[in-house]
C-alpha cells in the first residue's frame, strides 16, 4: 500500500506539503497519482507524475498552485500545495498508476492508502 501523510489544518492562502511513501513496494516502478475526496463528493483526480518524473498532469482546479514531484531514491512522492482555498478541503489519497490508460480514471490505479486530511479554513 501507499501511505499519504502531511495533511492538517491551514488557513486560506497557506501551504502544505503532502508525502506519499511505500511500505515494502518500490514507488519508482509506477507513475503516481494524487486524488482527493471532499465531504459528500466523488473522489477526483488532482495530479500525476510519471515514473521518471519528466511528465506531470494536473487538474485544472489546482494548476499553478500545486506541484507534484518525486524522489525515487527515497521512494516518496510529494504534493506541494500553495495558495490553498477552502474548496481544497478533502481527504487526499495517493495511488499507483498501474494500468495504461486515462490518468484521470481511478480504475487505472491501485495500492490506495488511507489518505490524509487537508482542511482549509476561510
Amino acid at each position: 500500500q501507499l501511505q499519504a501523510s502531511g495533511g492538517g489544518l491551514v488557513q486560506a492562502g497557506g501551504s502544505l506539503r503532502l508525502s506519499c511513501a511505500t511500505s515494502g513496494r518500490t514507488v519508482s516502478n509506477y507513475g503516481i497519482g494524487w486524488f482527493r475526496q471532499a465531504p459528500g463528493k466523488e473522489r477526483e483526480f488532482v495530479a500525476l507524475i510519471s515514473v521518471s518524473g519528466g511528465y506531470t498532469n494536473y487538474a485544472d482546479s489546482v494548476k499553478g498552485r500545486f506541484t507534484i514531484s518525486r524522489d525515487n531514491a527515497k521512494n516518496t512522492v510529494f504534493l506541494q500545495m500553495n495558495n490553498l482555498k477552502p474548496e481544497d478541503t478533502a481527504l487526499y489519497y495517493c495511488a499507483a498508476h498501474i494500468r495504461s490508460g486515462n490518468v484521470y480514471y481511478q480504475s487505472n490505479y491501485d495500492y490506495w492508502g488511507q489518505g490524509t486530511l487537508v482542511t482549509v479554513s476561510s
